[in-house]
């Protein structure tokens, strides 16, 4: 039994470690991460935050067990599992797959949203405790579970307390750096165990433990009558551990072999397979004096460092028979993957046997969503195969895992393997195929199109139609990279050889001809092609280039498409669980809603998008914002995020993004009017043609020309935004072709026919600023009751919308005809956050506390505390009062 000594030096850490407990008794969770380096003290500073009146579940990471998926995560909820029964079905049955009790689909947001549930339902009586040491060795699916959920517990009254060496796990969490003693605290640690020793002893210990509290206790136990040591701290503390291994009988040392092989601390595995090895049960006596370990309920080693120390102290041979020995006592029915585990341990040379094992758990670890623990699987797994052909391919499976893990280095190395290993040609294609998505991750520009370009060329006599899928995967890169990298052009060049397919039936083989029909000949040529192609919903197309399909949409100024394709995606996503489609989709919808004139369901879907890729650990979309910035109109908060945007992109080479950042700055400036600097980035959204931001930075840029007295310029800018709508054949983009002719050559029909094509589309922004540059134009003809008219419906339709820098254009030209534009009330969407709008809007619709969170990642308790925000700022009283606010129903 542990008991608590006073931690000396360590007033402001517990001071700390006391705010978030008190914090988290109030109802009001949070979380903190110790972060320090080994033996200063973390593991103490987890002791001493156990409190009474708290309900406490504890895990450890384990330097031996990362490659398992969800081990620490199901460790630290086992005590838990009585409140699966209460989850909603959909929760337990993910939470049951996740842990290997049941079969379900990966799903990593919805099990962390279920992880959040069951200590929500478990800390109901009384507040929950989490400690989790050694969080520096959680494997990878329940270190993003856990920070899933430290990020959504602030309404929740549950603490996590987290240790870790500062290697960089679970960065972006809050954290607390815990530093060595200092001299005085460390001289009176030393005393505090130790008889008096002598003044210069003392001093050396002092000196080598540098203020590690677990050096100042175990160094004198190891010979800090030592010469000086210039290695680390940590590597003298295990060399202390080691010293007090080899003075144990070898039956005990072996019984430590086996307890430092077994991560579970499980008595259950460890003493029969001690027996196994014919160590009696007597061996635990020798082995517990040492005080390297602790036998109990759980088998526990003193630190880390004597777990690590004893095990590196085994030669192989013991090491191997400690780990077949585990093996063969670990149940093939209940825990094949941790047996296939010890048995590759265990292993000397190759074995095929071994090898499919490891392949299964490899499979198993992929369907739970542990990627990065089925990466490893495969990875050991190749390297016990005997076959080279399946060497090979178990290679090829584990670098592809390895890059979907995030672990493009470890992909890099594999791929190398691969290479020297002979392969054929299928193999040397999908190495370069993966080498074009690391180099493509690593943001290396022109390097993974050029990947994929040989990837095609290899497959064009082996398989055609992958091949062909090539070329657009490298079209699909370009369009990212833009065109101002001169990429694009590289893969049109190249694409033209792809070889030619006899299926009639439209698909991605036909998307690649008009793609580069579209490159080489133009819009009037593409059209005829593209238009087949994204009429038929149930083509190719949408399913595997939902990205490239919404593009191409809008680059036929095709709305209705544009947002069709956008539903689909997140219907699929929602129903699929993929939250890269979903995202995709919710990406679409906002910008959809952003040129149809809805901002509050544009606010209310990039709200949503941003907690999906907060629940996956990744950011968010930027397009959607910049979209809704620039055409909101608030200056200095759009040009902010444009700084912000253009740092971001240019440094990771997404030129596409960088077209954005052009074409919103446009945007943005012809609504304040400073058309010098509309003309400027409309010129750079427009130079390289980049697909959908070239077409729609068009109109901008022969507006700003205009504007500034450039008359070819916008001529030119005309003749191309024509050809380009009138392939399409879009109303949409009809009806601004036609207001773009009227500044151009002030034919008073243009404006009448823009006016009248616009009211046939729901692209309402558009439709408001075609009655504004006809208010303007009539304004100056000197027609000032005409002008009024069509002035004050574009001031109303802006305001309304909420279109800010064009609502005040359209009211200083109001007030330039002498009329005083009308006032409008604050938006109620303005009071609100994001979030909050978003949380509104569902409400709204008699969705309860728990779907809302459901379809946010957050917890009932989390949603009820920002509705009673909501309701504050909103002065109402009750969910059905929201349905009758505008911006909100």
């Amino acid at each position: 039994m542990r008991t608590h000594r006073r931690l000396v030096g360590r007033r402001d850490e517990i001071r700390c470690l006391d705010e978030l407990l008190d914090a988290a008794g109030e109802g009001h969770g949070g979380v903190l991460v110790l972060r320090g380096e080994a033996g200063v003290g973390k593991s103490a500073l987890l002791e001493h935050a156990r409190r009474p009146g708290f309900r406490i579940v504890s895990a450890s990471g384990s330097e031996f067990e990362t490659e398992l998926p969800f081990a620490a995560l199901h460790q630290l909820c086992v005590p838990l599992l009585g409140h699966l029964d209460e989850l909603p079905a959909g929760q337990r049955d993910v939470l049951q797959g996740a842990f290997g009790l049941a079969d379900g689909a990966p799903d990593m947001f919805r099990i962390g949203l279920a992880t959040l549930g069951l200590l929500g339902y478990a800390a109901r009586s009384r507040p929950l405790l989490c400690l989790v040491d050694d969080a520096h060795w959680l494997d990878d699916a329940s270190a993003r579970a856990l920070a899933f959920v430290a990020r959504r517990i602030s309404s929740e009254p549950v603490a996590m307390l987290l240790a870790a060496r500062p290697t960089g796990a679970l960065d972006g969490l809050p954290g607390l750096a815990v530093e060595p003693l200092g001299d005085a605290d460390a001289r009176a640690l030393l005393a505090g165990h130790r008889a008096p020793l002598d003044e210069q002893v003392r001093d050396r210990i002092l000196a080598e433990a540098r203020g590690n509290p677990l050096a100042l206790i175990e160094l004198p136990r190891a010979g800090g009558f030592a010469p000086p040591d210039r290695s680390s701290v940590s590597d003298r503390i295990e060399r202390g551990f080691r010293a007090r291994l080899d003075a144990l009988p070898a039956e005990a040392r072996t019984l430590l072999t086996i307890a430092s092989a077994d991560p579970t601390g499980d008595p259950a595995l460890l003493w029969p397979a001690a027996g196994r090895l014919g160590i009696e049960a007597t061996a635990g006596g020798a082995a517990a004096a040492s005080g390297l370990v602790e036998f109990g309920a759980r088998v526990r080693f003193c630190h880390p460092l004597a777990r690590s120390a004893v095990y590196r102290a085994a030669d192989a041979d013991l090491r191997g028979a400690a780990h077949r020995a585990l093996s063969e006592v670990t149940d093939p029915s209940l825990d094949p993957d941790r047996r296939a585990w010890h048995r590759a341990q265990a292993g000397a040379g190759p074995d095929e046997e071994i090898a499919a094992e490891l392949e299964r758990s490899a499979s198993r670890a992929q369907a739970r969503g542990g990627i990065a623990a089925a990466a490893a699987f495969l990875e050991r797994a190749a390297a016990l195969s005997l076959d080279p052909a399946r060497r090979t391919e178990r290679t090829l499976a584990a670098a592809r895992a390895k890059l979907d893990a995030g672990d493009a280095d470890a992909a890099t190395e594999l791929l190398t393997a691969v290479e020297v290993g002979a392969p054929d040609q299928r193999q040397r294609a999908r190495v370069e195929l993966l080498r074009g998505r690391v180099a493509f991750v690593r943001h290396s520009d022109g390097d993974g199109p050029a990947f994929m370009l040989r990837a095609a060329h290899r497959l064009a006599d082996l398989d055609p139609a992958w091949s062909r899928g090539c070329f657009l995967d490298a079209m699909e890169m370009g369009l990212v990279v833009g065109r101002a990298s001169g990429v694009m052009d590289m893969v049109v060049d190249a694409a033209r050889s792809a070889p030619t397919l006899t299926e009639s039936k439209p698909g991605p083989a036909d998307l690649l001809d008009a793609l580069i029909v579209l490159s080489t000949d133009g819009h009037r040529a593409a059209a005829p092609l593209l238009r087949p192609i994204l009429a038929d919903g149930d083509s190719a197309v949408w399913e595997e280039r939902p990205a490239l399909a919404g593009m191409l949409a809008a680059e036929l100024w095709d709305l209705d498409t544009y947002v069709e394709i956008s539903e689909r995606l997140i219907k699929a996503g929602r129903e699929s669980g993929r939250h890269l489609t979903l995202r995709l989709g919710l990406g679409a919808a906002s910008a959809a809603a952003v040129h149809t004139g809805d901002l509050a369901l544009a606010m209310a879907t990039i709200a949503e998008e941003a907690a999906v890729a907060d629940a996956v650990g990744a950011r968010p979309l930027a397009y959607p914002r910049l979209h809704l910035a620039a055409m909101r109109g608030r200056r200095t908060q759009a040009l902010e995020l444009i700084r912000t945007v253009t740092a971001e992109a240019t440094a990771r080479g997404e030129g596409q993004m960088i077209a954005n950042v052009h074409w919103a700055t446009a945007v943005l400036n012809n609504g304040l009017a400073d058309y010098p600097s509309a003309l400027a980035a409309a010129r750079q959204a427009t130079a390289h043609g980049d697909l959908f931001l070239a077409g729609i930075a068009l109109p901008e840029l022969v507006e700003a020309a205009v504007r500034c007295g450039e008359p070819a310029e916008a001529a030119s800018a005309l003749r191309a935004l024509t050809d380009r709508t009138e392939a399409g054949g879009n109303a949409w983009g009809l009806g601004v072709a036609s207001y773009a002719n009227a500044l151009v050559t002030g034919v008073e029909s243009h404006y009448l026919d823009a006016i009248e094509r616009l009211e046939q589309t729901p692209a309402a922004p558009y439709r408001a600023r075609a009655h504004l540059l006809y208010g303007e134009w009539l304004r100056r003809q000197g027609r000032r009751r005409d002008a009024r008219r069509h002035l004050r419906t574009a001031h109303d339709r802006l305001s309304t919308m909420g279109l800010e820098a064009f609502a005040r254009r359209a009211a200083e030209e109001l007030r330039a005809t002498g009329e005083q534009a009308r006032a409008r009330s604050a938006h109620t969407r303005d009071r609100l956050t994001m979030q909050e709008l978003h949380i509104a809007r569902l409400v709204a619709t008699g969705a309860t506390s728990r779907e809302v969170a459901a379809r946010l990642f957050l917890s009932p308790r989390t949603i009820d505390a920002h509705l009673r925000n909501i309701f504050r700022k909103l002065a109402v009283t009750s969910r059905r009062q929201l349905r009758d606010l505008p911006d909100i129903s």
